[in-house]
């Protein structure tokens, strides 16, 4: 089953209409989510506005890149120590 990604003003969209007073059986019929992913975007976003949402994931992409970024520049240093420890 295809994986379906649903942008930020969907995922407002959809916890205005919990809010509001639709059932979450009917969510997930209407817009195909479910309910583990309703609850965890509940948990997650809940009161939050869509750009809110945007800037959160923007935020998160931003973190796992540079945790990347951190472990290359870390194994980099481990191999240029054991270099240097070998010419020694």
């Amino acid at each position: 089953m295809k994986k379906k990604r649903f942008t930020p003003q969907q995922i407002s969209t959809i916890l205005k209409e919990y809010e509001n007073g639709k059932s979450v059986e009917e969510i997930g019929r209407d817009h195909g989510v479910s309910r583990a992913s309703f609850y965890k975007w509940r948990q997650r976003y809940g009161g939050m506005e869509a750009s809110e949402i945007k800037r959160l994931k923007e935020l998160e992409e931003e973190n796992r890149k540079l945790k990347i970024m951190y472990a290359e520049q870390a194994l980099d240093l481990k191999v240029a120590r054991e270099i240097i420890e070998k010419k020694l």
